[in-house]
C-alpha cells in the first residue's frame, strides 16, 4: 500500500512537471527576425500608401504613420519587442515598440480574431528614414516587413533672410561754385595824337608824334582814325607848302616888255 502511494505521487509530478515544460516551450523559441532589406532606407512616402487604414486614425499632419507586419503561419508567433533606427537627417534615432514613455506613439494589435500579435503599428515626426530594424518574436520568421505607410507633411524650415547692406546714398556733390566772370581787361586808351607842328617857314612840315612818348621806349598803338587824321593832315601842311612855294616865285617873276 505505501508502495502505491509513492508510485502515484511519482507519477503526479511527472505530469504537472511535463504540463509546465508544455507551457514554457513558447517562451524558450523566441528569436530575432530582421527587417527586410529591401525596406531599409525607405521613407513613408517610399511605402505604400494607406491613409484610410483605421489604425492612423489619431495621426497629424506633421507625423509619419508606419505600419509593420510579420509574415508567416503560427510558426512565426507574435511580435514581442520591435527596435527600429531611423535617420532625421542629422542624427540616428531609435524606438522600441512598444514604449509607453517615448515620445513616438506606437501600439501592437492582434491578427483578427487570434492572439497572435502579428501587426506594429508606429508614429514619428514626419520625413524620417527608416535605416534598419530587427524584431523578438515568440516563434521563428526569416523577416518581418513595412507593410504600407502614411506619409505626413515635414514643415518646411524657411532659412532667416540675410539682411541685405543698404549702400549708403552717395552725397551729392556740394555744387560748385559759380566762377565769376573774368573781369574784362580796360582796354587801353589809345594815345591821343600830338598836335600837328605849324609848318615852318622852309614850308617843310614837322612830324606828328604819336602818345606822349616816355624814356621807356614804348609807344601807344595808333587808332585808324588816330592815322587817317595824321595823315590828312600832312596832305595839308604839303599842299599848303606847295602853294606858298609857288606863290612866292610868281611873285620874284619880273616881266619884261
Amino acid at each position: 500500500m505505501p508502495q502505491r502511494r509513492y508510485v502515484a505521487r511519482a507519477a503526479l509530478t511527472a505530469t504537472a512537471a511535463t504540463a509546465c515544460l508544455a507551457f514554457a516551450t513558447p517562451a524558450w523559441a523566441s528569436s530575432t527576425a530582421p527587417l527586410n532589406p529591401a525596406h531599409k532606407g525607405s521613407t513613408a512616402a517610399d511605402a505604400e500608401q494607406k491613409c484610410d487604414d483605421e489604425r492612423f486614425t489619431g495621426r497629424t499632419s506633421g507625423q509619419d504613420g508606419w505600419h509593420f507586419v510579420l509574415p508567416g503561419g503560427t510558426e512565426s508567433g507574435s511580435f514581442e519587442t520591435l527596435t527600429l533606427t531611423f535617420s532625421d537627417g542629422t542624427n540616428t534615432v531609435t524606438v522600441k515598440v512598444p514604449d509607453s514613455t517615448d515620445a513616438y506613439p506606437d501600439r501592437l494589435y492582434p491578427a483578427g480574431n487570434t492572439d497572435r500579435m502579428i501587426h506594429a503599428y508606429l508614429f514619428t515626426p514626419a520625413g524620417w528614414t527608416l535605416v534598419d530594424g530587427t524584431a523578438t518574436i515568440s516563434g521563428e520568421a526569416d523577416q518581418f516587413n513595412l507593410s504600407h505607410a502614411c506619409a505626413g507633411t515635414a514643415p518646411t524650415q524657411s532659412p532667416s533672410p540675410t539682411p541685405s547692406t543698404s549702400e549708403s546714398p552717395q552725397p551729392s556733390g556740394s555744387p560748385s561754385e559759380s566762377t565769376s566772370p573774368t573781369s574784362s581787361v580796360t582796354p587801353t586808351e589809345s594815345g591821343s595824337p600830338s598836335e600837328s607842328g605849324s609848318p615852318s617857314e622852309s614850308g617843310s612840315p614837322s612830324e606828328g608824334t604819336g602818345g606822349s612818348g616816355g624814356n621807356n621806349g614804348g609807344s601807344l598803338p595808333m587808332t585808324g582814325v588816330a592815322t587817317s587824321g595824321i595823315a590828312l593832315g600832312g596832305l595839308i601842311l604839303i599842299g599848303g607848302g606847295v602853294l606858298l612855294m609857288l606863290r612866292r616865285r610868281r611873285d620874284n617873276i619880273t616881266f619884261t616888255s
